[in-house]
């Protein structure tokens, strides 16, 4: 785990010097070490560098940038590549040799003898540039699931890449420009993270199981293609049990490699089932392996989850940390929270995440293991309920779509109706479509203008998506179609913008954050599974993943429908962040495409409970709090169209 940047630039204008400035913005990243590495061909300066967080091969053998044996191939790499060791006995088997025990050494010889096909083989996660001198190329990789960040900018003559945003303005050293469609979807429906579009117009990332190849001609030459893309064909000749039994092994096996550490390792323990699954695993697989946990626990009783913590702490002889926090606390942090973030973010919620990675950090431990995504992978959160009656209605079963409907709002006591009208709409929908009236509705409602809010002036909105938005809908399998999106990234999921939150506040604090349940071996499985299998015909959420975990996990960790997660009180943080004083709103006075007035006054609707409440006020804040911070890296062409009084 350690923070990557570097560029190729036709211009050599101070470069190295650019790029040593740009390290000094992801110290934190990598607190145990520094290197770079600088190379020409032709008019073009090449420079790779890294900041080290040591983990595994904590001697300087494990240095990086890290070249191959016969000095072809560099790397600068942030990640781990948990199947490692497996992978070098390959490697020596096939002739290679090895000077480390590092994992990084193991992925340059992989790409040596395999090329960009070494990518499946890898378990882990990882960002990475590795530089060809033979073929004058630049490879870039980001893990399956978009775990490790890769930011970066491209043109014919300039290639400037690196792990957070801050560093890659400081080797740009120009001033950029605001993307003002991804503020008008954070403000308008808290979207962020969905597709390769950041909040700088000139910055893109890499998207999540996307490879980069950029050649090095008289102008740079590039390519990209998604390298990792799961089938979501069914398998119904295995049985629930066999399923299941299979499941364990994937998942045990997962958490063994993932415990793989020179360092102290720990695990974040919320209390539901995905974070205890993990705990248990550990002790399960290390009976004697002393465990660090680390937990958020609230104060209000209604969002408290101690009791459950305590259960999974007592039952594996665990070593308890807890963090409170208060407002005082969020108040003096949110400029710092904001920082680490890079970017602006939904919700205060993460602050209970950031300090538990501080925790950690003065815990003096360095590797933390979450159950980030388990929810995406299996159905979690309140089901999918919607895309998993839809799957029933498309295979004929529609008194099974009725009943699960019924059986869902009684287990989770939610109304049935919104999801019955939407329902009815999706239907008519294809009704409409089938019989081709629908082409002709959508011109008519074309000629409507899409109502906006009032304190919204733009008139109409691109939304970039990626490709995975587009992807065709297969009949039947809806609810597996959802959580493949959900997992690959689109418009109004949530796990890229979970993988942001982790990296950033883990990195923040030098601490390595791993998720065990994100391998592509687990998602493969999960989504050819029959969709009864993740959530049951009787609403069960996680069906399949509570029954592979019986004799490892408590019964009653296990029996639980009424997770809460991390949840900090919003309303009452926004409302003492705000105080009645607005001033902390002024650089949104700046967006022409804004009603500075109407956005004013909506906040304060909100937060006086005028309307129900909802995350647009901390949205404002925060994207205002951003702006504050990034002032003197932002064009001043953002603020040339200001609203006229």
């Amino acid at each position: 785990m350690c923070g990557i940047l570097g560029a190729v630039d036709k211009n050599n204008l101070n470069l190295e010097d650019r790029v040593r400035s740009g390290i000094q913005k992801i110290i934190h990243r990598g607190p145990d070490g520094q290197g770079s590495e600088v190379f020409k061909y032709h008019q073009s300066q090449i420079c790779l560098a890294h900041r080290r967080l040591s983990i595994i091969d904590l001697s300087d053998l494990a240095k990086q940038p890290m070249c191959s044996t016969d000095e072809r191939f560099w790397i600068t790499f942030n990640g781990e590549i948990y199947n490692y060791k497996e992978l070098r006995e390959e490697l020596i088997e096939l002739g290679h040799t090895f000077k480390s025990t590092s994992d990084t050494e193991v992925l340059i010889n992989s790409w040596s003898e395999w090329g960009e096909g070494s990518l499946v083989k890898f378990k882990g996660m990882f960002a990475f540039t590795l530089f060809d001198k033979k073929e004058n190329c630049l490879f870039c990789a980001r893990d399956a699931f978009g775990i490790k960040p890769f930011f970066f900018t491209l043109n014919e003559n300039s290639f400037y890449f690196s792990s957070e945003e801050p560093a890659l303005l400081e080797m740009l050293e120009g001033k950029v420009k605001l993307n003002d469609d991804s503020v008008i979807q954070y403000l308008l429906n808290g979207l962020y993270d969905h597709s390769e579009e950041t909040f700088i117009e000139e910055v893109k990332s890499l998207e999540p199981g996307t490879f980069l190849k950029i050649e090095l001609k008289d102008k740079l030459l590039s390519e990209k293609k998604r390298w990792w893309k799961p089938s979501l064909k069914e398998d119904r000749s295995i049985s629930f049990e066999e399923a299941a039994n299979h499941l364990r092994k994937l998942f045990l096996e997962s958490v063994r490699i993932h415990m793989r550490s020179d360092v102290p390792i720990g695990a974040a323990l919320s209390g539901g089932i995905d974070s205890s699954a993990i705990v248990c695993a550990m002790r399960h697989l290390e009976p004697d392996m002393p465990i660090h946990t680390f937990s958020y626990i609230a104060d209000e009783e209604a969002i408290n989850e101690e009791s459950w913590i305590d259960l999974v702490n007592n039952h594996v002889n665990a070593i308890p940390h807890k963090i409170r926090v208060n407002s005082e606390e969020l108040l003096n942090d949110i400029n710092d929270l904001t920082i680490a973030q890079g970017e602006p973010f939904g919700s205060t919620s993460i602050y209970a995440q950031y300090q538990v990675f501080k925790c950690a950090k003065d815990s003096g431990v360095k590797v933390v293991l979450e159950g980030q995504g388990a929810d995406e992978l299996m159905a979690g959160y309140l089901g999918y309920p919607f895309h998993r009656a839809l799957s029933l209605l498309e295979n004929y079963r529609y008194l099974g779509a009725y009943n699960f409907l019924k059986r869902w709002s009684k287990l989770h006591g939610l109304p049935i109706k919104p999801i019955f009208k939407s329902l009815i709409q999706k239907k008519a929908k294809s009704f409409l479509t089938s019989s081709g009236l629908y082409g002709l509705r959508q011109k008519q409602k074309e000629l409507k203008n899409p109502i906006m809010p009032i304190w919204l002036k733009a008139d109409k909105m691109k939304f970039k998506q990626n490709e995975i938005s587009k992807d065709t809908r297969q009949k039947g399998r809806r609810l597996i179609q959802e959580l493949n999106r959900s997992v690959m990234g689109h418009a109004g999921m949530g796990l890229a913008s979970l993988l942001r939150h982790g990296d950033r506040n883990a990195m923040k604090w030098g601490v390595e954050g791993r998720v065990p349940f994100l391998t592509t071996e687990i998602a493969e499985f999960l989504f050819s599974l029959p969709e009864e299998y993740l959530i049951s015909d009787y609403a069960l959420t996680k069906n399949i993943f509570r029954e592979s975990m019986r004799g490892i996990v408590p019964n009653q960790i296990l029996d639980r429908i009424d997770k809460i997660g991390f949840a900090t009180p919003e309303k009452d943080l926004t409302r003492r962040m705000v105080n009645n004083d607005f001033s902390f709103m002024k650089p949104l006075n700046q967006l022409n495409y804004l009603d500075f007035e109407n956005v004013q006054n909506e906040v304060e609707s909100i937060l006086e409970g005028k309307q129900s409440f909802n995350w647009f006020p901390w949205r404002v804040i925060n994207l205002s709090l951003w702006l504050t911070i990034n002032s003197n890296s932002l064009k001043k062409s953002y603020v040339s169209n200001k609203v006229k009084n």
